[in-house]
């Protein structure tokens, strides 16, 4: 008997699996000695696997499966973290590139697919190392072969393939001395078992008991985490033709180790551990186009991890000079995001870890970010941070929560009362088309003007001062006291005063403030409150 695939199955997959990667991260960063002992593989593997699961949620519904495994890989490479969150996004592009996703998966499918990913995964790796991760993605191969010319059915195979990569990770430390002298399995394995319980679980219900282990936090030794080892680990997104990757690797390999190459089709995640950082980007820009470059040193990364908390840190994410200025000046740490640069998990997960803060306040002030803070902010309770992420959804509602923040009074009441200003926002703005649509009011042509009500699209008009002023009736409540507009970038700076003209004659009785917040694409943003 087969398996059959189909696109709801799947995308509970994706997040079956960022969850048990969440559930296991703080073991797994424990269990973390090798390459270097900088105790975040876990976090990275989690981080890792929720940008997979990100780029399938942000597809809706109704998408064709071979489009969401196709933008689940993308993800995985695109958001993979760390030497292990490099190597498990290699592993799953691998062992989905040659099934045929529209008929149903036999045997001998799913063990040629643990195949494929296991060649590709040791392939990738520049010097590969027995114990490791790459040991247990082929025992799980050789446990999918064996289990599939005994002629068991596609869900039998899996669970043998499960099966033999547990065994395999309790056998890590007789093949490497650092993990016997620890005491412990390979982080980097570990964290692939557990992507293959999950999917075992996802295939046949059955959850696999689960053995715990810890160890203490690495020492850290002079500039780097091993003696004599590299200081720096590098990381970076690479446009290249696919002929280039070959002269990359053999630049790279002698700088330094744990080189892991991953992608294909112009598409690739560097990541080594180097001295010199300069050359391992030289390197890239030799190749292709290397973006989102990515360099961490080690002995920081772990002073940071070690050094005592501070009090409370609002985290505000913001669009615009001038909002991101407001933000500062309220007292907020600003993340600041453009449509050219989204934010990241990676990003959110960054600021709260590099804050230091024993409590924080989280203002996405975005749709689209709102899932993401709290997946972040789930990693960082676990290591027992207190983070409440406020759903604001837009940059109006983020101002009226800082508004009423005050450091002096408790973590639980300050929440209430910035999640009760934000909620009570009515918000609108205004943007012109870029492109032809269809909106909730009818289509739109390019250089149509958008009115926008609590997030949808609700007036479509030639002129920006008359749909800011549909806009801001549809939101201004009897009860509503004050008004707040803030100019985008390029706004005409005459619109301020017939806003207000406008606002005199319509409900004399509320008080306007205008900001000058520098944001793009949207030359008004509004907010009643």
């Amino acid at each position: 008997m087969g398996l059959t695939l189909n696109s709801a199955a799947f995308r509970a997959w994706t997040q079956l699996c960022a969850g048990a990667l969440s559930a296991a991260r703080a073991e797994i960063d424990a269990l973390n000695v090798f390459p270097v002992p900088d105790s975040d593989t876990g976090t990275n593997a989690y981080l890792t696997f929720v940008s997979g699961a990100d780029a399938v949620d942000a597809l809706g519904a109704d998408v064709p499966l071979a489009a969401l495994v196709k933008a689940y890989v993308d993800g995985l490479l695109t958001g993979a973290k760390g030497n292990t969150g490099v190597i498990l996004s290699q592993l799953v592009r691998a062992c989905f590139r040659d099934l045929d996703l529209s008929s149903e998966v036999v045997a001998a499918d799913v063990a040629r697919s643990f195949v494929a990913a296991s060649d590709a995964a040791w392939a990738a790796v520049g010097a590969p190392v027995e114990g490791t991760i790459l040991s247990v993605a082929k025992a799980a191969a050789v446990g999918a072969t064996e289990a599939s010319e005994a002629g068991v059915d596609g869900r039998t195979v899996f669970g043998k393939a499960a099966l033999a990569a547990r065994i395999a990770l309790e056998h890590t430390p007789d093949q490497m001395e650092l993990l016997a002298r620890a005491g412990v399995v390979d982080a980097g394995g570990r964290a692939l078992v557990v992507v293959l319980d999950a999917t075992e679980q996802a295939l046949t219900g059955r959850v696999p008991d689960r053995v715990i282990q810890n160890v203490a936090m690495p020492t850290v030794v002079g500039d780097d985490l091993v003696p004599g080892g590299p200081a720096y680990e590098v990381m970076y997104l690479l446009e290249a033709d696919d002929d280039r990757i070959p002269a990359l690797r053999e630049l790279l390999l002698p700088l330094g180790d744990s080189l892991v190459i991953v992608g294909g089709d112009r598409l690739w995640n560097v990541h080594v551990h180097v001295d010199d950082v300069g050359a391992a980007i030289e390197g890239g820009i030799a190749a292709g186009r290397p973006y989102r470059v990515a360099v961490t040193h080690f002995a920081a990364q772990i002073a940071a991890q070690r050094e005592p908390r501070k009090g409370r840190v609002v985290i505000s994410a913001t669009t615009g000079a001038g909002l991101t200025a407001l933000c500062q000046e309220a007292g907020a740490l600003p993340l600041e995001f453009t449509r050219e640069h989204p934010l990241t998990v990676a990003d959110m997960s960054a600021s709260l870890r590099d804050v230091g803060a024993d409590e924080i306040i989280v203002l996405p002030n975005n749709p689209r970010y709102v899932r993401q803070f709290e997946a972040a902010a789930q990693a960082a309770r676990q290591d027992g941070v207190r983070v409440a992420v406020i759903p604001t959804t837009a940059q109006v509602q983020g101002l009226a929560a800082l508004a009423v923040h005050d450091p002096g009074i408790g973590f639980d009441e300050v929440v209430v009362a910035m999640s009760s200003a934000a909620a009570h926002t009515q918000h609108g703005a205004v943007t012109v088309a870029s492109e032809p649509g269809m909106t909730m009011v009818g289509p739109c042509e390019p250089g149509d003007v958008l009115g926008v009500v609590a997030g949808d699209f609700a007036v479509v008009g030639q002129d920006v001062l008359d749909v800011a002023y549909e806009v801001l009736e549809r939101i201004l409540s009897p009860a509503g006291e004050m008004v707040t507009v803030v100019f985008g970038d390029g706004a005409d700076a005459s619109l301020e005063t017939q806003i207000a003209e406008h606002l005199r004659q319509l409900r004399p009785d509320v008080d306007l403030i205008v900001y000058d917040g520098g944001q793009e694409n949207y030359p008004l943003f509004i907010a009643v409150e």
